[in-house]
Formats: C-alpha cells, sequence, structure tokens
C-alpha cells in the first residue's frame, strides 16, 4: 500500500494530555513518518492548554477535562465528562479531517463507544492495551464491588468491538487472546521502550544530591498502586539506622502527591526526601542522570505483576541500576539490571538500596547491562514494526 491510499488516524487518549503521554506520542510520530495523517484527541492539563496544535507533523486537539478523580464517584465523574467530550470534538474532527482508523488507549475502556458511532462508515477500531482496568480498579480500591463488575464489562465490550488490540507485553496479549476471545493473528506487542534519540544520559550535577553522597531517583505517577509510601517507609527505615548519606528524589505528579509530601512531613524526612512534582523533561533527565541508584516501589498486587512499567526501560536507558519488587513483568524488562525485594515491605527494599548504595562494582555492571538491553532489545524503535503490523491488519480486515 502507498502512502497517498493509508487513511487518515485518529488516535483517542484520555487519562494525559499529549505529547506529555509519550508513548501516545511516540506511536503518533511514527504513524506520521510512515505516511499517515495523524489526529491526536486528548485532554487539557498544565502546560499543554491549547485546545488545538500542529506539532511536528500531527494534530493535536485537546477538549477540556475535570480535576482527576478521587475515590470511585470522582473517575465516574471524569470518565463520563471525558466521554461527552470525545463525541463532540471526534465528530468535528471526523468532518474536518476524515480518518479511517480510531486507536483507542486505555484508561478507561469506554473509548470503544466513540468507534461505535463511525463503524457505520468504515472506520476500523485498534484497542491499544495500556492498562488492565479491572485489576487496576482492584489495585486502587481493593473491592470486587458493581464497579468492579463495570470495569470487567467494558473490557469485554473494548475486545467484542476491537478489529486489532495493541498489547503492552506478551501478558496482556495472553489476556487478548483468552479473556477477549481476539484471533492471535488480531494481536500485536507493542512494548513502550525509551526513544533513545531524546531520552539519553546528561553530565551528572552534584548539588542535585543537596550535600549527600548518594542519590536514589525516582519517576512516575503519584497514586496509590504506585508504592511511594513502601519508598518512605524505606527511607526512614535507611535513616533510623544513622544513614545520613543518602537523598531521595520523586519526580511526577498524580491524585496521591499532596498526601504523599505530607506524610514525608509527618515522618520527619525532609531533610533527605524531596518531591518535585511534573518537571520538564531537561531537569528529568539531570536528576536521573545524577541518580546513583533508581527504584520502582510498586506494590506487589496482580495489576503490577503483569504490568510493564516504562521508568524501568528509562532508568535502564540512562545506565542506572535499579531496586524493585519480584514481579513478572518488572522482572522481564529489567532482568540483571535490578535487583529484587521479596516480601512486599519496606525493609528488604530498603536493604536492596543500600546494597547497591555500597557496592559500586555492582551497580556499574548491572547499569551497563541494563542500557545494553535497552540497546539491543527494548528500545522504542523495536516496536515500530508491530505498531505498523498491527494497522495494516487493521486495514485488511
Amino acid at each position: 500500500m502507498n502512502k497517498q491510499k493509508k487513511p487518515s488516524v485518529l488516535i483517542i487518549v484520555e487519562n494525559l494530555p499529549v505529547p506529555f503521554d509519550t508513548r501516545v506520542w511516540k506511536e503518533a510520530y511514527a504513524l506520521k513518518e510512515n505516511g499517515y495523517k495523524v489526529i491526536v484527541l486528548c485532554p487539557k492539563g498544565k502546560g499543554f492548554e491549547n485546545w488545538y496544535e500542529l506539532l511536528e507533523g500531527v494534530h493535536i486537539y485537546r477538549h477540556p477535562m475535570p480535576k482527576e478523580g478521587r475515590g470511585a464517584l470522582g473517575y465516574l465523574v471524569e470518565y463520563s465528562s471525558a466521554l461527552f467530550w470525545e463525541f463532540i470534538f471526534s465528530t468535528g474532527i471526523f468532518l474536518k479531517h476524515g480518518f479511517g482508523i480510531i486507536q483507542g488507549c486505555n484508561p478507561p475502556d469506554n473509548i470503544f463507544l466513540i468507534s461505535l458511532l463511525f463503524k457505520i462508515f468504515g472506520v476500523k477500531y485498534i484497542f491499544d492495551h495500556h492498562d488492565v482496568n479491572p485489576e487496576l480498579y482492584y489495585a486502587k480500591f481493593e473491592r470486587k464491588d458493581f464497579l468492579y463488575n463495570v470495569q470487567c464489562r467494558l473490557e469485554k465490550m473494548t475486545f467484542r468491538c476491537s478489529d486489532v488490540v495493541m498489547s503492552t507485553n506478551q501478558t496482556y496479549k495472553k489476556i487478548a487472546i483468552e479473556r477477549g476471545n481476539i484471533s492471535p493473528d488480531d494481536v500485536f506487542v507493542v512494548r513502550n521502550g525509551p526513544d533513545l534519540d531524546k531520552f539519553k544520559p546528561v553530565a551528572p550535577i552534584p548539588e542535585l544530591k543537596y550535600g549527600k553522597n548518594y542519590l536514589v531517583g525516582y519517576v512516575g505517577t503519584m497514586s496509590v498502586q504506585e508504592g511511594l509510601d513502601i519508598l518512605l517507609e524505606a527511607a526512614h527505615y535507611i535513616k533510623a539506622n544513622g544513614r545520613n548519606d543518602i537523598y531521595f528524589t520523586c519526580i511526577g505528579g498524580g491524585p496521591g502527591l499532596d498526601e504523599l509530601i505530607q506524610m514525608k512531613n509527618d515522618m520527619g524526612l525532609d531533610d533527605i526526601v524531596n518531591f518535585t512534582g511534573r518537571i520538564p523533561d531537561k531537569e528529568l533527565l539531570e536528576i536521573l542522570s545524577t541518580a546513583d541508584v533508581c527504584v520502582n516501589p510498586d506494590k506487589p498486587s496482580e495489576m503490577n505483576d503483569m504490568s510493564t512499567m516504562i521508568k524501568i526501560m528509562e532508568y535502564m536507558a540512562l545506565g542506572k541500576p535499579i531496586v524493585q519488587f519480584d514481579l513478572k513483568e518488572g522482572k522481564y524488562s529489567a532482568k540483571d539490571a535490578a535487583l529484587y525485594a521479596k516480601t512486599g515491605g519496606f525493609k528488604d527494599f530498603a536493604e536492596k538500596i543500600l546494597e547497591l548504595v555500597d557496592n559500586p562494582d555492582l551497580r556499574k555492571n548491572m547499569g551497563d547491562f541494563g542500557r545494553k538491553r535497552v540497546e539491543e532489545k527494548l528500545a522504542w524503535k523495536y516496536s515500530i514494526p508491530n505498531l505498523l503490523k498491527a494497522y495494516k491488519r487493521a486495514l485488511m480486515k
């Protein structure tokens, strides 16, 4: 198929604005570079308030969004509002640009409802499976109630309405096949690796250690299932045992940030822990490039066991040794680039941090292994062929 015959594509993502959502941005840019006209529909967010932007050849429309939900009712309001604006904007985009494919990026699992409006015009639907929402809901609220059952039903309907599924790892592919009854021929693993042309180490800045000998770095969302409470407990344990030479910097925003800052203050960790909130990529790279150890404290849970976290590959791309819990997909990504805490508690996690801090040769060997693994297997460039195969398959159906 030549470039002129490739249809326009509408990518809908709800939980983050683009290009801040780096996975969606990498997908959009790769599709544009391979001859597709790409339109992205996403929410507005801090630093991304323009309702329309043409960025590097990709059309980006941003709709209003209420404050990120807290609790089941909050999430219901957030998702309902987003769905309303997605209907309004997608209709306008179809009239202005036209499109032959919709790619829906969860969470949540209701974006397929938008595709139903356009299937009568022959528009195909590709489900970009970022999160397993039933397990995500349980990780947040620890209950299997009515809304949990709604998540299960929405997931089934999403798979049923999808022409093709893009899974972030082999575990998600298995879910699509076994739980979603999708043919293996219609499921493509598109991993979320770092773009090594953009995400690469910079010179360390010793001042970012705030007078300490070592820096432990974290980047990610500040929310319940991310395990930042465990990291704070680990930092408290390290300090209580007389180690005042380690500083912790946690990068990112999210609904749990204020609560975590209060927890840090209550635990007396002001002198060794800093929460930066969301910061520009330049500052993020400076902090992580300065870090001696990077951490992924995601709590052991069904959700985290089966999910791939981009921060792991980002740490590896910068040549950093990692401490994380012994989770299936996290272990697949990092392999020997990480030490694995076994218990799910803070003490073993803290001891693994200390083991790396006190062993520079081990840190270097693990960092070198991780960097090589990303360069040879997990970088974003290795995911682009499967992304293009998924689109080719959708167009054949």
